[in-house]
């Protein structure tokens, strides 16, 4: 059974496409170094980028955090 590219259970690659916001900010460093990107554009694409892995950061510590905290299934402790 394939996971859902959505589900909660998928890679976080998977489900915010990481690669392509990295691809998407080297672009844009070659785009402005060329003249066909204002560097205003870039920053604003490059803001958003940085919000995004902000969320990612947000998601992997909270992943991080349930998981310290759950007990295995049958487990006695408390």
């Amino acid at each position: 059974m394939a996971l859902n590219p959505q589900s909660e259970a998928s890679p976080l690659n998977d489900r915010f496409d990481l690669e392509a916001v990295i691809r998407g900010l080297a672009s844009d460093l070659n785009a402005v170094r060329s003249g066909t990107m204002t560097v205003d554009a870039a920053r604003a694409n490059a803001e958003i980028a940085k919000q995004l892995f902000n969320g990612v950061r947000l998601v992997v510590n909270v992943q991080r955090t349930l998981e310290s905290n759950a007990r295995k299934i049958g487990s006695n402790e408390q």
